[in-house]
């Protein structure tokens, strides 16, 4: 995940991240503060020394990872025209049986697809970019599906 990638986030998802880069921070900070366990215990390192070197190895991973992740990050917008989907939209698709389904198209790291947020770079999220209402999409991975874009909104604030 660490690279020179841009990252697509919501204002909402902006705000997650730094968030949870603060505390990390925060959390950081008072386990240097604290008193770090002895090295040895006996002649033996000692465990909680390892325990604690752990942690601060995790929480310096994630804090250069977030710190990454912050400064390449592109903040989604709604683009000037609406009727076409782009990264934000909330879709609602039909399929050819008449079930329907509704999916905001955003970045990776706020992909859920479980609270119908899909990935751009999902075959999904690829195949709605630049469509309209109206549109057909059919994808064949693993089975043939057939959808119809009927509703396009954007609402990101």
């Amino acid at each position: 995940m660490i690279g020179e990638n841009k990252f697509y986030l919501t204002k909402k998802g902006l705000e997650k991240i730094k968030k949870e880069y603060e505390e990390l921070r925060k959390t950081k900070l008072a386990k240097i503060r604290g008193e770090a366990p002895s090295i040895l215990h006996s002649e033996d390192l000692n465990p909680e020394y390892l325990s604690f070197r752990e942690d601060m190895t995790f929480l310096e991973r994630r804090i250069v990872e977030l710190e990454n992740i912050l400064k390449n990050t592109e903040l989604i917008v709604a683009p000037s025209d609406k009727n076409i989907v782009k990264i934000g939209a909330t879709v609602t698709l039909e399929e050819k049986d008449g079930e329907v389904n509704e999916f905001m198209v955003v970045g990776t790291l706020e992909a859920n697809p479980g609270q119908g947020k899909i990935s751009i770079d999902s075959p999904v999220g690829r195949a709605l970019i630049d469509q309209k209402i109206g549109s057909e999409i059919i994808l064949n991975s693993p089975v043939r599906v057939e959808y119809k874009i009927k509703k396009i909104k954007y609402h990101l604030s």
